[in-house]
């Protein structure tokens, strides 16, 4: 019998339109990951596979989820490998939490502060957004910053809020420790002397009793 020779296979495979790989082709056609992860817990939230031995990463994305006499093989002289001893692995989360039908629907009546460095700043962006809200509707400024952003290091007072919005609805949120509601949103939610506190939270009143338009979350 008469062994087959490189020559026989190029030619045999050339017949069948199909080309001769040698193995230093193939390697290359498979880069070694950038990260292997072992020795660790994983969630999958994959029944077939619920807790793989390892991880491999390529160019940012798991490249390799399996067994890890599978996977540590793969490593390449610049992969880096992580014994985990044990601990559970938490891929970084981004955009997790998200408003998407709020910001929707509201997208035009909302004002962000996000980045803003002065209270002369913020109180403009107010003017403008005040101008372009049709009536009934609220200006709402929910999140996204702190008074430790601004120069003046501190919030507009309610003073210079009425102001600026006489007749329309402003709500502010800070964080989720207060929020502002200026002289026209007070009226719109029926807030007056006889206006009990809610649970958890203080309306701010005046010595008369009078809601001033702070509300605190106790």
């Amino acid at each position: 019998m008469i062994a087959p020779t490189r020559r026989m296979v190029a030619g045999s495979l050339a017949a069948l339109g199909l080309p001769l790989m040698n193995r230093s082709t193939v390697i290359a056609a498979t880069p070694a990951p950038d990260m292997i992860l072992h020795n660790g817990r994983f969630t999958t939230l994959d029944r077939s596979r619920p807790a793989p031995e390892a991880v491999a990463v390529t160019n940012g994305r798991f490249s390799a989820v399996g067994d890890a006499a599978d996977i540590l093989p793969s490593a390449g002289p610049n992969t880096r490998v992580i014994d985990l001893a044990g601990r559970r692995l938490i891929p970084g989360l981004f955009d997790n939490h998200l408003h998407v039908i709020r910001g929707g629907l509201n997208y035009n009546m909302e004002l962000r502060w996000d980045g803003v460095r002065s209270l002369v700043d913020a109180m403009e962006l107010l003017r403008r957004q005040v101008a372009i809200t049709p009536a009934l509707q609220w200006v709402r400024i929910v999140g996204g910053f702190t008074e430790t952003q601004i120069a003046e290091k501190r919030l507009p007072t309610l003073d210079e809020i009425n102001a600026v919005a006489p007749d329309t609805p402003v709500f502010i949120l800070h964080l989720y420790d207060r929020a502002l509601l200026n002289a026209a949103a007070l009226r719109v939610v029926g807030y007056d002397k006889d206006t009990p506190n809610p649970p958890g939270g203080e309306i701010q009143r005046a010595p008369d009793g009078t809601p001033t338009g702070l509300l605190l979350a106790r």
